[in-house]
């Protein structure tokens, strides 16, 4: 284990010889339920340094741990691009709830971050006390997913940190349209790895793959999201967002009693997490269904 700043960085072997890189954001001192990132398709941890730190500091800190599945940021590739799969790295994610002696935590899934929290939810009911869906829900919409499967795998390498900086922007700017270009260069530095003070890919080329088999209508998620009616629920959804509908959240509404949403105003699929607004809204979101279970302990 290094520490890093405020983080300490992690590895673990899975169970195919596989090296994950994770993240952890101590809190020390806190008894508060520990939180857990997961990130969306070709994403890792350092989307989720802002809102980890922001998590992990103050007078309600609690633990923050975020992973790199197989295939992203500081993971390992895998020779086999067919084990880029939800139930694989579903499996990946269980495992590392034991490397870290975590019996239960707060999870935010960020789009495939989401899906992977879903199957947990069904394999592991236990492990999860809340789940926050960022920009992902029971209907992912087919233009916003070819419109992902359009670029992954096809973005050519940047030459340096100001065309990758130019890349993340054109790609994002109309569903981003106010964000500053300091969070651009931020962005970039979250989306690529970095070597010899260069950028390198961020991720596995070969996820094409696990997309290429795109054909007709993408199946509704509603079995899976069965599992989530009895985890307290928050849903973020990016106001231009083009994977998770209004009207899919109005459906998942009706099937959950118990779930909250926030809207993130002139941001897109997925919002970045570092607004305070909604790293507000997660807190408070958090925090109140702690307050909630204490209070039933209580008793």
């Amino acid at each position: 284990m290094r520490s890093n700043g405020n983080f300490k960085e992690l590895s673990l072997r899975v169970r195919d010889g596989l090296r994950l890189y994770a993240r952890h954001y101590p809190a020390p001192g806190s008894s508060r339920t520990p939180v857990l990132c997961l990130a969306g398709l070709t994403r890792n941890s350092r989307d989720f340094h802002d809102l980890a730190s922001y998590l992990s500091q103050g007078a309600r800190a609690r633990p923050v741990y975020t992973l790199d599945y197989r295939g992203r940021g500081k993971s390992d590739w895998d020779r086999n691009w067919k084990n880029y799969a939800v139930p694989v790295e579903a499996l990946d994610v269980i495992e590392f709830l034991a490397f870290a002696d975590l019996k239960e935590v707060a999870v935010i899934g960020t789009s495939r971050g989401g899906l992977v929290a879903m199957l947990m939810a069904a394999a592991q009911p236990s492990s999860i006390s809340l789940l926050v869906l960022n920009d992902i829900g029971s209907v992912i919409e087919r233009d916003g997913l070819m419109r992902i499967a359009s670029y992954v795998g096809r973005v050519p390498l940047p030459r340096d940190w100001a065309e990758a900086t130019n890349i993340v922007r054109d790609v994002n700017k109309r569903s981003f349209p106010e964000i500053e270009e300091r969070v651009w260069e931020e962005i970039a530095r979250q989306w690529y790895n970095e070597k010899r003070g260069k950028p390198a890919p961020g991720y596995d080329p070969m996820l094409r793959n696990a997309l290429s088999v795109l054909d007709g209508p993408v199946p509704e998620l509603w079995p899976q999201f069965e599992a989530l009616t009895r985890i307290p629920l928050l849903v973020v959804r990016g106001e231009n967002s083009d994977i998770l509908s209004a009207r899919t959240i109005e459906r998942m509404a009706e099937r959950h009693s118990a779930l909250e949403q926030f809207t993130v105003p002139k941001q897109g699929h997925a919002p970045l997490l570092k607004d305070r607004a909604t790293q507000d809204a997660i807190a408070m979101f958090i925090q109140r269904v702690d307050d909630v279970e204490e209070a039933l302990a209580a008793e």
